[in-house]
């Protein structure tokens, strides 16, 4: 047996407290890394019956050789006599397993390297693990942290035991990341990988709207007040649409408090984002509505609604059809992520216009075309009348021919 003593326990329980690595891992990494350094030093990798216990109550540790007890010894590795196997223990039998202790009496540099490498490899792989199921706990939720550094447009973001990254694509356009600045993110992935996992965070991703709302208004915590849609453009402007559950408590009311207190908190935690509190309604016309304002509307016609494709045309006063679109398009864009309609706005003056075109086309397709001096004449009906017409100036034809005749008999009878 090697003798460590206490500091070795001393060293576990302050490595557990730093960085969260249990004591038994440490121990159980220290006995592998013995074992590994027995094998190298023996040059027996293949070994399969060797361990190593450590004995906490002494602080000591040795490596053991596990050997059945047989009759005939046929391998000297894996089996052990009877005889001799009495000698440790008198009440094994044929067939039992004794531990006969190998530890050498001291190991050489080769074999202490491969130990430290076991060990080493050992917490490392702790480590990873204890961080990568911490982090996939946190994922899809919003967390502190502080900014480190920034890489390539890359913000790197420390978040305690890990450094996240936040790509650029999830910055806010136009945001200074300052090091040393605390900065709320939301974890957006988690990747394993062969070090430490990667952690993937957003700055402009729409939850980070939504926790900040349920960690200011207590009514949604509660369940009162329901968040059901949030539409966001990072850094210019986030529609949230919400529903209350209760009657007598208005949900805008609720997300705005009193003087405004929370919806300031949250525009100031958003860096003076604009948000627009829009009130959900299971009737897409009301929502639409809703959702479009500050811009106020003449109409809503639903064109399509069903489970293919939800398309509405939205009428609006021309003063406010500039307010509707928004800039570059921003209101109606971020009102079609938040309803998941399809709008297409249109002023009072563009749809007079439209419907006098329609009115003036729909005149001039009513019109009969002329052909050959007939209006709208099937051919075959045509050449049947052509035909008839024909048969009755040939029938007309033979009566007059036979009347002249008859005329003329008559005549002849009379000068006779």
């Amino acid at each position: 047996m090697i003798k460590i003593g206490s500091a070795l326990f001393e060293a576990c329980e302050e490595l557990e407290k730093e960085r969260g690595i249990s004591k038994e891992v440490l121990i159980n990494s220290l006995c592998d890394a013995i074992v590994a350094a027995y094998k190298r030093q023996m040059r027996n990798k293949e070994a399969t019956n060797i361990e190593a216990i450590l004995d906490e109550q002494s602080g000591e540790i040795g490596v053991f050789s596990t050997k059945v007890v047989v009759d005939s010894v046929e391998d000297d590795e894996t089996e052990i006599a009877i005889a001799v196997a009495k000698e440790i223990d008198e009440d094994v039998e044929i067939g039992d397993e004794v531990k006969i202790e190998v530890t050498p009496e001291q190991f050489g540099r080769i074999a202490a390297q491969a130990a430290k490498q076991v060990i080493t490899q050992r917490i490392r792989e702790a480590e990873r693990n204890l961080v990568l199921n911490e982090f996939l706990e946190k994922k899809g939720t919003l967390t502190t942290g502080i900014i480190q550094r920034v890489e390539n447009r890359n913000v790197i973001v420390n978040i305690g035991k890990t450094d996240a990254i936040m790509p650029q694509k999830e910055q806010i356009p136009g945001e200074y990341y300052k090091p040393g600045n605390r900065i709320r993110v939301f974890v957006l992935n988690v990747k394993e990988t062969t070090k430490l996992p990667q952690v993937i965070v957003s700055h402009a991703h729409a939850e980070i709207v939504r926790e900040l709302f349920e960690l200011e208004v207590p009514e949604i915590e509660d369940g009162i007040v329901e968040i059901k849609s949030i539409s966001r453009e990072a850094g210019y402007r986030t529609k949230i649409a919400v529903w209350s559950n209760d009657p007598d408590v208005d949900c805008v009311g609720a997300c705005i408090g009193p003087r405004g207190s929370r919806i300031q908190t949250i525009v100031g935690e958003l860096k003076n984002e604009k948000i627009d509190i829009v009130r959900y309604s299971e009737d897409p016309v009301e929502y639409i509505v809703n959702a479009l304002s500050p811009a106020r509307v003449v109409s809503v016609d639903i064109l399509a609604d069903d489970e293919y494709s939800h398309e509405a045309m939205v009428v609006v006063p021309d003063d406010q059809l500039s307010l509707a679109i928004g800039r570059e398009g921003q209101n109606v864009r971020l009102a079609h992520k938040l309803t998941n309609w399809k709008i297409d706005i249109k002023s009072v003056s563009q749809m007079e216009k439209a419907e006098a075109e329609n009115i003036k086309n729909y005149s001039y397709d009513e019109e009969p075309e002329e052909t050959d001096g007939f209006a709208n004449v099937d051919e075959e009906e045509l050449q049947e009348e052509i035909e008839e017409e024909m048969n009755q100036q040939a029938l007309d034809e033979e009566d007059i021919q036979a009347d002249e005749e008859s005329t003329g008999e008559g005549e002849e009878t009379s000068e006779e």
